[in-house]
């Protein structure tokens, strides 16, 4: 009853519950079936009453039921993005949100990210999408080199992209940010201004990035001719327990005069440092870091910066799972970005 006096009303009375194929049916003076047809766009519905649905529909915001939809197709149309909540400082997850949403504009696909912290089980969110058949893709960060989670993933053929790669053999899609070229030019750049004794603050060791980031810094330090000095936490860490190994670190005897930053947000806390120990960036020590959004510089003009562009990465990932949720070769899907110097480190 409460529905037949809904379409008795006037359109503000219409639209005041979600709008449905019926709804549209009723703007229109068309029946359902048509409504449906037209906005899947089926060849046997004219042009003029296919623009006339869908001027409709995005006048009332029509969406699809997902219900109805994964009842009538198997699919949610839902692409779920498992982001570490650790990740937010500096904008790096919101960046790869933004570049993910990019890709999805103008498809039938939506994007629900599933938060979790690195420091719980990250089986946990993998195993409830797939227990409960609440996405068509899944997008992972914070790769290990034998990620338990991809090969979950694979097992089950849910269609997946990783942001970093594995080491196990298991050819999936992924995008990466060359963090060994990063780390070996970091080097170069700290030695062509005159440094010699470097400390890297380097990722965790059981993400496979940290295999690729000690690679390069190592050659870098054998090809420039440098030394390493040990710093002895990691991004990992809280920024002010960063903070203080900077500081004691920098009051030591043999303290460094160049460090190497592996991400944005860790680069406060080593400047913060830095400062605490009564030195000061570019006349004792430089430093160079990544970062996902240009900040740093407006923050320590001295900081020599590399951007790892996390939105083109979102939007490679995306890409690589609708793809793959559309069959192609995985080893097809897999794609890697270089720094991208700023002025002061060119």
């Amino acid at each position: 009853m409460e529905n037949k006096a809904n379409f008795g009303g006037t359109t503000s009375e219409v639209t005041r519950e979600r709008p449905t194929l019926k709804t549209i049916a009723f703007m229109t003076g068309l029946g359902v079936t048509t409504v449906s047809r037209a906005l899947k766009d089926a060849p046997d519905i004219g042009a003029e009453t296919k623009e006339r649905v869908r001027m409709v529909a995005r006048q009332l915001g029509y969406q699809p039921n997902r219900a109805g939809v994964r009842l009538r197709t198997g699919k949610t149309n839902v692409i779920a993005l498992v982001l570490s909540i650790d990740e937010e400082i500096m904008g790096f997850s919101s960046q790869m949100v933004f570049g993910i949403s990019e890709v999805l504009t103008g498809t039938p696909y939506h994007i629900v990210v599933t938060p979790h912290s690195h420091s719980k089980d990250p089986m946990l969110p993998v195993r409830y999408i797939l227990e409960t058949g609440s996405a068509d893709g899944v997008i992972i960060s914070r790769i290990e080199p034998d990620d338990p989670r991809v090969r979950l993933l694979a097992e089950h053929n849910m269609p997946f992209a990783t942001h970093g790669r594995t080491d196990a053999g298991l050819t999936h899609p992924f995008h990466d940010f060359d963090n060994e070229a990063f780390a070996h030019q970091a080097v170069e750049k700290l030695v062509g201004r005159g440094r010699k004794r470097i400390a890297l603050l380097q990722p965790p060791s059981k993400l496979t990035y940290y295999t690729h980031m000690r690679i390069g810094f190592q050659t870098g330090l054998h090809d420039y001719g440098a030394e390493e000095v040990p710093l002895r936490v990691t991004i990992d860490n809280t920024l002010e327990e960063i903070r203080n190994a900077v500081e004691v670190m920098m009051r030591a005897p043999n303290a460094p005069d160049g460090i190497v930053c592996s991400a944005g947000s860790a680069a406060i806390a080593v400047n913060a440092g830095i400062e605490a120990a009564g030195k000061h960036l570019g006349r004792d020590v430089d430093m160079v870091s990544k970062e996902s959004a240009p900040i740093l510089n407006w923050i320590r003009p001295e900081i020599i910066t590399a951007y790892e562009d996390v939105r083109h990465a979102g939007r490679e990932m995306a890409k690589a799972v609708i793809a793959r949720i559309d069959g192609i070769e995985p080893e097809l899907l897999q794609s890697i970005s270089q720094p991208v110097w700023s002025r002061k480190g060119k």
